[in-house]
Parts: structure tokens; C-alpha cells; sequence
């Protein structure tokens, strides 16, 4: 049995594939309409409790787990840490599906940085309207900066009643809280910027499946300055970058198991 987590794109992608080549699979959601599209992608099994390393130990107990795909965005995040740390107690393989970094145009309106601090600092002194386009992870990192104090921030997010719900704890308008699914075409993204009369733009390296490219392309053309936080350079044992490069690896360390070896 294997492991997905994850809610992207190629999150779902995988699961569907890894169905379709025999593999038994248990992913984990943390909202009600995760798990309705898990249901859809033909999940064996559907964790919504949270995944912690005790909930992890009593997964691997009941379950014959030979794998893991971590499949969420390619960057530091506790949930990462759990599973590549319970991994190496358990002797499991830990497979980390990543992106392919954006190749970014050679433009002095773009802003590279190493962290989400760096990025409140640099966004501070490029405008007035703050157009976050990273959801609400770090958010916190923005609203309560003192250099923003008197910046107005505008922040795009899944339309989810915790994720609206945060926003609103963080004391948010709903002036200034977008809640729409993406990714977004390079025309959705300047009739929003456009909109809300951003002055900069702050959005992470999320790969052109994550709609990056999209992102960078509306700003640069409205000359709005744009923010971009880089993913840090993190070494691991099975880097994957696609759905059938997961199959292939798979299959020589966790081949299908016939009916007959159970």
C-alpha cells in the first residue's frame, strides 16, 4: 500500500495513476472538500485525521505501507519533516514529488528572495497594496509585520471555510480576501491585479503547474513589481518530477503485489 499526500494537481494525478497501475492507495486531507476528491480519484483509504508521527504509527501497524509520495508544495513545512522523519524510523521509502522551477525572465521588476521575511521586508518598499498570491501559509508573516502596518494586503485563497476563517482571525476585510481556485490564466491575474490596484505582487516559485509563470507574466505586463520566493535548495533520496517517473520507481522498490502474496 502507498501513501499519497497531497493536495495538488499531481497529488490527485498520482493517485489515479497508482490506481490504474494496481497499487493500493491511503491519502490524507485535512478539509471535507479534499476528501470528496480523493472519493473521486479512487482512494482505497482516506486519512482526515491529522498526521502526526502517533496517528502515522498506528497507520503503519493496521496497514502494510511500503511507500510514501509526499506530494505537497516543494517547500520547508512541518508535515514534510514528519513524514521523511517517520520514514527513516519505520525503514520506509520516501518518495518527495517536486516541481520544475520556473525559469524566471531576466526583468528588474522582479524580486528574488530566500524566505517569507525577506519578502514582507522587500514588499514593503515596493507599494502600497500588498497582492499576496501564496494562500494563507505564513500569512501571519505579512499581517503582523511592522513594515506593513500601513500597507494595505490583499490575499488570494482557496474559497474554504478554515482558510476564509484564518483570515479573518489575522484581521482581514472581506474587501481584501479573494477566495477563488486557481491556477489563473495571465488574463484572470491582470483583471485581478488591475482590480484591486496592486502595487506588488508576492508569490512563491510553485512551478509552471502551479500557474508561476501566469502570475509573473500578468504582473510584469501591468509594470507591477513582483516578489518571488524562492524554494531552498533541500537534497533528498528519491526526488521524483512526474507521475510516470513515480511508476518507474515504483515499480523496481515497490512492485504490485499479486492477489496470491496479499
Amino acid at each position: 500500500m502507498i501513501l499519497v499526500v497531497g493536495s495538488t494537481g499531481e497529488g490527485r494525478q498520482l493517485i489515479r495513476s497508482l490506481r490504474q497501475a494496481g497499487y493500493q492507495i491511503v491519502t490524507w486531507t485535512d478539509s471535507a472538500y479534499g476528501e470528496q476528491l480523493a472519493r473521486q480519484d479512487g482512494a482505497t483509504l482516506i486519512l482526515t485525521c491529522p498526521l502526526t508521527e502517533g496517528n502515522l504509527a498506528t497507520l503503519g501497524g493496521s496497514r502494510q505501507l511500503e511507500a510514501v509520495i509526499d506530494a505537497t508544495l516543494p517547500y520547508p513545512n512541518q508535515l514534510s519533516r514528519t513524514l521523511e522523519a517517520w520514514c527513516q524510523q519505520q525503514q520506509l521509502y520516501y518518495l518527495r514529488f517536486l516541481r520544475p522551477e520556473t525559469l524566471l525572465p531576466d526583468d528588474s521588476l522582479i524580486y528574488q528572495v530566500a524566505t517569507w521575511e525577506e519578502a514582507a521586508r522587500t514588499a514593503a518598499r515596493l507599494g502600497e497594496t500588498i497582492f499576496l498570491t501564496t494562500g494563507t501559509n505564513n500569512l501571519e508573516v505579512f499581517v503582523k509585520n511592522p513594515l506593513l502596518k500601513d500597507k494595505r494586503i490583499v490575499v488570494r485563497v482557496l474559497p474554504e471555510h478554515q482558510v476564509i476563517k484564518k483570515c479573518q482571525d489575522l484581521g482581514l476585510t472581506p474587501r481584501d480576501i479573494i477566495a477563488m481556485q486557481g491556477p489563473f490564466s495571465k488574463e484572470m491575474n491582470k483583471a485581478m491585479f488591475k482590480a484591486y490596484k496592486a502595487g506588488v505582487i508576492i508569490t512563491r516559485d510553485a512551478g509552471p503547474a502551479g500557474g508561476t509563470e501566469a502570475k509573473i507574466a500578468a504582473a510584469l505586463a501591468l509594470k507591477i513589481p513582483v516578489v518571488i520566493i524562492k524554494r531552498p535548495a533541500i537534497q533528498y533520496r528519491y526526488p521524483v518530477y512526474s507521475v510516470a517517473e513515480v511508476i518507474d520507481l515504483l515499480k523496481k522498490i515497490a512492485p504490485v503485489k499479486s492477489e496470491e502474496q496479499g
